[in-house]
């Protein structure tokens, strides 16, 4: 699903992301830099789980997550 919006973005950082990132559309880099903020996200959240009994995940499982993770689209 997609959402069309009209937003006004600093246009240096946009640059700055898409030199970073590769991307070669500002779309594509603005998706990259969502993502890589979700990811990020998603993995403190793991970290501050650790040691609890909430999850029972050793390292091998983190990569595999982190695998899976690069596979979505």
């Amino acid at each position: 699903m997609t959402k069309r919006l009209s937003v006004a973005l600093d246009e240096e950082l946009l640059k700055e992301v898409q030199a970073l990132t590769g991307a070669r559309t500002k779309k594509e880099a603005i998706e990259t830099a969502l993502r890589a903020y979700v990811r990020e996200k998603r993995i403190q959240g793991l970290i501050q789980l650790a040691g609890s009994d909430a999850v029972d995940w050793d390292l091998g499982n983190l990569k595999g997550y982190r695998e899976l993770d690069r596979k979505a689209p």
